[in-house]
């Protein structure tokens, strides 16, 4: 698929990897609906996307919730008369081990520590990815869905829930590519490894080392190599139903 003109969708596009995504497509000449609940962080973004001559559209929403989901797909339909692809990246963490024992005291992870990230990360997938190929199909629109996963998706401690979301994600992308390739729709993923956003930058210098040490590069992935394998997947009219591993070799 050529991306020059075509209206690509990005979940969580106001800030970190959602926003490389959003400024590499742009350069490409690519229109964006950028979703996100940061309306200051979408503006920012839209600007930027703006900034290199491309048409860009901010629009809140929640991908948890149905209703917001498919007012949301709607409207850009409406504003934009296409929709040509979607890519699946808003995501939150709320990490902690299940069972916690410090100085003879047990905590648990609570229900709402597991929920809220599927909710998110696993219910939104699911709605975005349903109102945008059924919008897609209705329009005539063909295209491709990018879901992204994670290194965690192989299971990695202290995120029960978050690696079950993004395993989960990784199955139901073959799925979803499986049942839609009749409709000129490929669906296929990404999973990261450790990459250099905004929050990890934020950690402190012992801890960003120990997180690097066991990564073959020695180093952090940065979000344009992100962007720029999401890119990929768009332009590359075979590749469907597969989740590309981007984590500079480490294995969890």
């Amino acid at each position: 698929m050529q991306l020059n003109d075509k209206v690509i969708i990005i979940t969580g596009g106001g800030q970190g990897l959602g926003r490389a995504m959003a400024e590499y497509l742009a350069g490409k000449g690519t229109k964006l609906a950028l979703v996100d609940l940061n309306q200051e962080r979408l503006d920012e973004a839209v600007a930027a996307c703006k900034a290199q001559g491309v048409e860009a559209r901010s629009y809140l929403c929640n991908v948890a919730n149905e209703e917001q989901v498919i007012q949301t797909v709607n409207q850009i339909a409406d504003d934009f008369g296409a929709i040509n692809g979607l890519v699946n990246n808003a995501g939150i963490l709320r990490d902690g081990l299940t069972i916690k024992i410090k100085d003879g005291e047990m905590t648990k992870l609570s229900l709402a520590q597991w929920q809220s990230v599927i909710d998110v990360n696993l219910t939104g997938v699911f709605l975005c990815t349903r109102e945008v190929a059924a919008k897609m199909i209705e329009l005539k629109n063909e295209g491709a869905i990018i879901n992204i996963s994670s290194i965690s998706r192989a299971g990695n401690i202290g995120q029960a829930n978050y690696s079950a979301a993004k395993a989960g994600v990784a199955a139901d992308t073959v799925v979803w590519a499986k049942e839609l390739a009749r409709y000129g729709i490929r669906v296929a993923g990404v999973a990261p490894g450790f990459i250099e956003t905004e929050m990890v930058a934020s950690m402190k210098p012992e801890a960003l080392e120990r997180m690097t040490a066991g990564i073959p590069l020695r180093r952090m992935g940065k979000p344009a190599e992100i962007a720029h394998s999401v890119a990929y997947i768009l332009e590359n009219d075979y590749y469907t139903g597969r989740v590309l591993e981007l984590d500079g070799g480490l294995r969890l």
